[in-house]
Order: structure tokens, then C-alpha cells, then sequence
């Protein structure tokens, strides 16, 4: 093949710099299609090369870590009994600005993948969504083909999607983002490894026929968004979701077999990233011969073959004479299972095609901790601080009409009901390991066989990231961990989608490095492990780069699933206490940002010990049966948390504001830390001495009534008449 020149390398998103680098390596200038294969193993997607100096100072290890960050598709931890959990989160938001149907469904599909090729069942999938302004015609059309595609894929595919978080900000206007989660259930010790060794061993692709969609997906991920994107189209994969669910259980069964060395899903790069990050891990390599892929079009390229992100794919390397025995579960499946090369000794890949050799590689030069280049990027203030620390709350007047103010804060669409958009998914579907459905801060799944529930929550508020990004972070991990215990489970580990603009941005680059900051000292106060994710940079158009938005996936056991809690009031007449202390501050709210039209403000109130002692203690309520709800105070603020736990069994509450503190700040601040749980009355005396005994505050602000919404003795109107609005104003805005 001829020698590739330095345009072509440029145009597939190589540096000079490292395109020298590649020439030195391999002692001569490299042929087109090793320099498409090093296009995609280098790019951003899939080398980290501007965040693995920073994603390595994360908290990784812990007791109950049986593969940590890196060391595997996904994380892996220990919940006892003989069982882990294994959950990981990512972006498809590229493929999703394109064409938002195939982009969410393939996203769903990938990050399944990522599950079941360690051997785990997938039980519950979660996601993460941000849009621009919903009454802009191009949001409500990247909203309909995102909410369609995860729909089509997970109801399908037959895993349930049991929460998530939709939001809008005119800052992804042209850059939505589209994070999806998987959690999934396996025995420990019967996991599989991404590895690949034994001289000899047959190296098989199994699944779908590989095609041209997808070509260059990781290289387009890491580019900004711009007019011409549009014209990428190939890079954006196709899915096929019965094609998967047939694959998931061809490679179940053969979990039961002694037949596998490794095996690893084709996301970013296909070919060329699973046969090197394979070989790479197990110190050895492969001798592949293209000729044996399974294609789509006649006539593929082998540079096409090889960087191609076709779906539902695995690379699996076989023990020799075991081939036979592989092969009939895939048979049986109807799933393609062709063998393309064997393992080699060394650590060289050698790729022919029609009797050529079209790309001979080192493995550990071509990944993520062996050649792979690492950057550590410049970084500095960015000057819109200035106008955040300007902010005086004293400036903004406080409205006479509260109750008409609450009324458009609850008709927002980032504060209404969504149910246009879970209605699309099934939250049911294959209940092997059945979601409770009950409302709650975090999705509550039983595992079969035992009296466990496993927790899961996703969250980021990213207008906190964006006033002070190392704040936001920690609040983004607390308020994830903080959902978490408000059902009662124990924070264990959690998993991260980085959401940036462009590294080359020093302030963009500031805003990861100090949320990275901020996240990494909340998992060490919360003793949860961060076991893996991924980093999504270029989110960025030429109108800006979308606000800094580090999506948090964390996982939570109880032990007792009974002794679950759930956040709606039970009956009239029980007590309302506020865990935590309402303050005077209306910083990054939603009342602030959209009612006032306030775009810069520092973050609310927060103290890490003061959020972790509050956790401990409602796990601790929770526990001995003292309380009969939970709900943590977040977006809206106390207002519309109290409606959250009202609506569920149409009761409505009779509160006070605080003296000393404004009503528009009481009733609509976002300052964290704070907890709503209800009480019997008859129980008031001997929960106050319980949580005095725990050194908490807290606050008694009314109780749960009948039907009426009333503050400080005002009628509000009925929770019904709230509740209209709530459900309502979601779908009118779409029209």
C-alpha cells in the first residue's frame, strides 16, 4: 500500500506532532490504513489524551472494587452473597446531534454491550439528557428522535429504563447531550476479561456483518460540532436491538463453557481498538486476516474494515480445539461467528487483506497507557467569574406574588413532569430483577434470589458546575449520593460521563480539571469509588461550548429491600420536618436563572461533612422505621420538593416560612444539604429526641393536610389544581 502524507493524517484528526511520533515508532512513514487506525485509537474518544493525566488522580480502589476504572469494559463491585453488580454510564452525543434516533438507540446498545461482554445480565438502564431551549423547532426534534430512539432500543432489547434527568439550557442548543447507564447483575469470580493470550488461540468476530455506518465514529466524536456535521452521517452507527438481545444470550450461555479466553465489545474503532486493547492487556498479539469479516457492502476497504463501529459486535478469542463448541451456541442463536486470526506471540497486530499485509502495529503503542500520546492542557479563570461573584441577592426584588411566581416555576420545563418522556419507556419490561416503581429519589431493583435492592441514580446540576466547577462537582456527586440514601441504600461507587467543550479552551479546560477536583474529594468522603466511564470533549459549537456537565451514575445496596423508603406523604395530618437548615440563598436556581432572567451567580450553599453527617443520619432514620418518607430538596427548591411528595397520593400540606430568611429563598433556594421527611404526630416527641440525639437539624415547617396547598396560612389552591399544572405544561410547550 502506498504511504499516507501528512494532509491525509491531519484530515483524519492526527497532529504533525504525532504523526511524527507514529513515523518514529515504526521506523518508516505509515501506509493509509495504519494511519486511519491510528486516527481513531488516538483520538480523543478513545485515548483520553487531554484527561488521563486527571482522570488518573480519581479515587479507584475500595473493599468491595473487583475491577476498577480502566481495567475492564465496565465496573465491577461486590454486594455480597456471591454476586456483583456491574454498571457503567456514556455519551452517544455526536451521533445523537446528527441523527438523534440512531445516535440515543446505538448509545443504549453500546453501553449494554459494555455490560454483558463482562459476563453480567443487564437488569435496568438510565439516562441523561440535555437539550437547548424546548421552544426552539430543532430542540423538539433532537428531543422527539433522542426520547424514540432509547424507547425503540431498551423496550426492544427488553431491559427496563427506570430513571434519568431531562433538562434544557440554551447552551446545548446545537449540542445535546445524550448519557446512557447500564446496571447489571453477575456471579463474582464467573466474570469475563477484555484479554486476549495463549499463542495459537483462534480470535473469532461474532454478531452483525460489519458495514460502513460508523466509520470513524471515535474521530467524530472528537471534533466540534459545526454545519458541515451533517455530512459525517456515516459516522453514525445503525442498531439493531433483536440482533443484540440474541447476541446477549448467545454470550451468556457461553459464560457456562470453558471455552473463552476474553472477549470485547466493538464500540469506538471496532476492529482496530478491540483487537489492540485486547492484545495489549494480555501481552501478545494477533494475526488477523480481513478477508474473513463478515461485511455488509461489497468491496470494503480495509482501512473501512477495520474502523468501522458497525453495532452488535464482540471480539472473542477461543482456547484451540473449543472452536466447535463455540460455534453451535452461535448456530443455535443464528448469530454470524466466523473466525479472522489467531493470537501471536509478542505484542505485534498484522492485518492482511487479498494476500496483503495493510497494516502491521505495535498493540501497546496504539492504546490508552502504553503509546497512546498524553497531554496536559493549559488552563486558566474563565472572566464570566467575575460577573458570578458580582452577584448580590440584595439586587434582585422579592416578588409580591409568590403564588403566581410558583405557578410558572412548576410550568418550567426543567421543573415539570416529564411523563411524555418515561411514558415512552418501559419500566417493566424483563422483571427478572423487576424495578419497584415506587416513587423515590433513586430507582429501587430487587435482585432475584435475594432480599436486595440495588439503588441507581444518575445526576449533575451542570448551572452549579458552570458557577464554580469545583463546587459543582462535589455537589454533583453528594446530591447523586444524597438520592441514594434517601431510599435507605448505602452509597458504593459510582461511575462518570465528562460532558466539555473543547480542551483546547483554556476555560473549558479549567472547568474539567477542578470539577474533577471537586468529584474526586465527594467520593472520597463517600467512600465511593469511581470504577469507570468516559470522557466526552467537543461539545462545542461555534456559539460556545455547552456548560460543563460531569454526569454522575452511582449504585447504592440495601440489604432489605422491604425496608425501602419512598419519597410521597403517606396521610393527613403527619408532621413535615426539614432535615438540614434552610437558608437565605437563591444562588443558581431555577427561581433565579429562568423567573429573574440572573445567568450568573455563584453556587448555592454547600458543606461536604455537613451533607455527609445528613446522609448517615436519614440512613439511620430510615433504618429503625422513624420516618414515613424521604425526599432530598433540589431542583425548584422546598416548594415544588414538597409538590414531588405530595402529588403520588393527591394529599396536600400546610407550611411556614422562616422568619429571618426571604419566602422567595425559603420556598424556592436551591441551598443543598436538606432532606423533607414526614412523621406521625403521635411519633413527634420521640423522633425530635432521636434526631437531637444525632446532632441534626432540623426544622418542623407544618404538615401534610388533606388537599390544599396553604403557606403561611394562605390558601394556595388544591393540590389537584397543582398537579394540572405539573403534568400539563411539558406537553403544551412541545406543541
Amino acid at each position: 500500500m502506498s504511504v499516507a502524507t501528512l494532509e491525509q493524517a491531519k484530515k483524519l484528526g492526527l497532529t504533525e506532532d504525532e504523526f511524527k511520533a507514529i513515523e518514529t515508532h515504526i521506523g518508516r512513514v505509515p501506509n493509509f490504513c495504519e494511519t486511519a487506525v491510528y486516527s481513531v485509537m488516538w483520538s480523543e474518544h478513545c485515548s483520553y489524551k487531554n484527561s488521563i493525566k486527571y482522570l488518573k488522580k480519581l479515587p479507584k480502589t475500595g473493599s468491595r472494587v473487583l475491577a476498577a476504572a480502566g481495567e475492564e469494559n465496565a465496573g465491577l463491585i461486590d454486594i455480597g452473597d456471591g454476586l456483583a453488580c456491574s454498571f457503567k454510564i456514556e455519551s452517544h452525543n455526536h451521533p445523537s446531534a446528527i441523527e438523534p434516533f440512531q445516535g440515543a438507540a446505538t448509545g443504549v446498545g453500546g453501553i449494554h454491550r459494555d455490560i454483558f461482554t463482562m459476563g453480567a445480565r443487564p437488569i435496568a438502564t438510565l439516562n441523561s439528557l440535555r437539550f437547548g431551549k424546548l421552544e426552539d423547532a430543532k430542540t423538539k426534534h433532537l428531543l422527539k428522535g433522542v426520547v424514540s430512539g432509547i424507547g425503540y432500543y431498551g423496550n426492544c432489547f427488553g431491559v427496563p429504563t427506570v430513571a434519568g434527568e431531562t433538562y434544557f439550557d440554551e447552551s446545548y442548543n446545537t449540542n445535546p447531550l445524550v448519557n446512557a447507564m447500564s446496571v447489571g447483575i453477575a456471579q463474582a469470580g464467573k466474570t469475563l476479561s477484555a484479554i486476549s493470550y495463549g499463542v495459537g488461540n483462534p480470535v473469532f468476530i461474532v454478531g452483525s456483518d460489519t458495514g460502513k455506518d460508523g466509520i470513524g465514529g471515535a474521530s467524530f466524536a472528537s471534533a466540534d460540532i459545526d454545519e458541515d456535521s451533517a455530512k459525517d452521517l456515516p459516522a453514525v452507527q445503525v442498531g439493531d436491538p433483536f440482533q443484540e438481545k440474541k447476541l446477549m444470550e448467545a454470550c451468556m450461555e457461553l459464560l457456562e463453557t470453558d471455552c473463552i479466553i476474553g472477549m470485547q465489545d466493538m464500540g469506538a474503532a471496532g476492529i482496530a481498538c478491540s483487537t489492540s486493547e485486547m492484545s495489549a492487556k494480555g501481552e501478545h498479539g494477533m494475526k488477523i486476516n480481513l478477508d474473513k469479516v463478515p461485511t455488509r457492502q461489497n468491496d470494503m476497504l480495509a482501512w473501512e474494515m477495520l474502523c468501522s463501529e458497525s453495532q452488535e459486535r464482540m471480539l472473542v478469542v477461543v482456547k484451540k480445539g473449543q472452536e466447535e463448541h463455540m460455534i453451535r451456541i452461535f448456530d443455535k442463536w443464528d448469530i454470524h461467528c466466523e473466525q479472522i486470526g489467531e493470537v501471536t506471540e509478542g505484542d505485534n497486530l498484522e492485518f492482511t487483506h487479498k494476500g496483503e499485509v495493510v497494516a502491521n502495529l505495535s498493540a501497546d503503542h496504539l492504546v490508552l497507557g502504553g503509546g497512546a500520546p498524553v497531554y496536559d492542557r493549559e488552563y486558566s479563570e474563565p472572566k464570566y467569574f467575575e460577573q458570578v461573584k458580582a452577584f448580590n441577592i440584595d439586587q434582585v426584588e422579592e416578588p409580591k406574588d409568590l403564588k403566581a411566581i410558583a405557578q410558572q416555576l412548576v410550568g418550567l420545563p426543567n421543573i415539570c413532569s416529564k411523563h411524555w418522556v418515561y411514558n415512552q419507556y418501559d419500566s417493566m419490561v424483563g422483571t427478572a430483577n423487576a424495578s419497584t416503581n415506587a416513587p423515590s429519589d433513586a430507582a429501587m431493583l430487587s435482585v432475584k434470589g435475594t432480599t436486595k435492592g440495588i439503588a441507581a441514580s444518575v445526576d449533575c446540576n451542570s448551572r452549579f458546575v458552570y458557577a464554580d466547577p469545583k463546587q459543582g462537582g462535589l455537589i454533583a456527586v453528594s446530591e447523586c449520593a444524597r438520592n441514594i440514601s434517601c431510599t435507605g441504600a448505602l452509597p458504593l461507587a459510582i461511575t462518570n460521563c465528562l460532558n466539555f467543550g473543547n480542551p483546547y479552551n483554556p476555560e473549558v479546560y479549567y472547568q474539567f480539571v477542578k470539577a474533577l477536583e471537586g468529584m474526586s474529594e465527594a467520593c472520597v468522603k463517600f467512600d465511593t469509588p469511581v470504577t469507570g466511564g468516559n470522557v466526552s470533549f467537543y461539545n462545542q459549537s461555534p456559539d460556545g461550548a455547552v456548560y460543563p456537565t460531569p454526569t454522575i451514575g452511582m449504585i447504592g445496596l440495601l440489604e432489605d429491600i422491604k425496608q425501602k423508603m419512598t419519597l410521597h406523604f403517606k396521610q393527613a395530618g403527619d408532621l413535615i420536618y426539614v432535615l438540614g437548615e434552610n437558608r437565605n440563598d437563591i444562588n443558581s436556581s431555577e427561581y433565579l436563572y429562568n423567573i429573574h432572567n440572573v445567568k450568573h451567580s455563584p453556587t448555592p450553599y454547600f458543606d461536604l461533612d455537613e451533607e455527609f453527617k445528613l446522609q448517615e443520619n436519614v440512613r439511620s432514620l430510615i433504618k429503625s422505621g422513624a420516618i414515613q418518607s424521604a425526599h432530598d430538596v433540589s431542583d425548584g427548591g422546598l416548594f415544588v420538593s414538597l409538590l414531588e411528595c405530595a402529588f403520588p397520593n393527591k394529599l396536600g400540606f400546610d407550611i411556614h416560612t422562616k422568619e429571618g430568611i426571604r419566602k422567595d429563598a425559603f420556598l424556592f433556594g436551591e441551598s443543598q444539604s436538606r432532606i423533607i421527611v414526614s412523621v406521625p404526630a403521635a411519633e413527634q416527641s420521640a423522633f425530635e429526641e432521636t434526631i437531637n440525639a444525632q446532632g441534626q437539624g432540623f426544622e418542623l415547617i407544618g404538615n401534610v393536610s388533606d388537599n390544599a396547598v396553604v403557606i403561611d396560612g394562605n390558601n394556595w389552591d388544591t393540590i389537584a389544581a397543582w398537579d394540572k399544572i405539573f403534568l400539563e405544561s411539558f406537553e403544551a410547550a412541545l406543541v
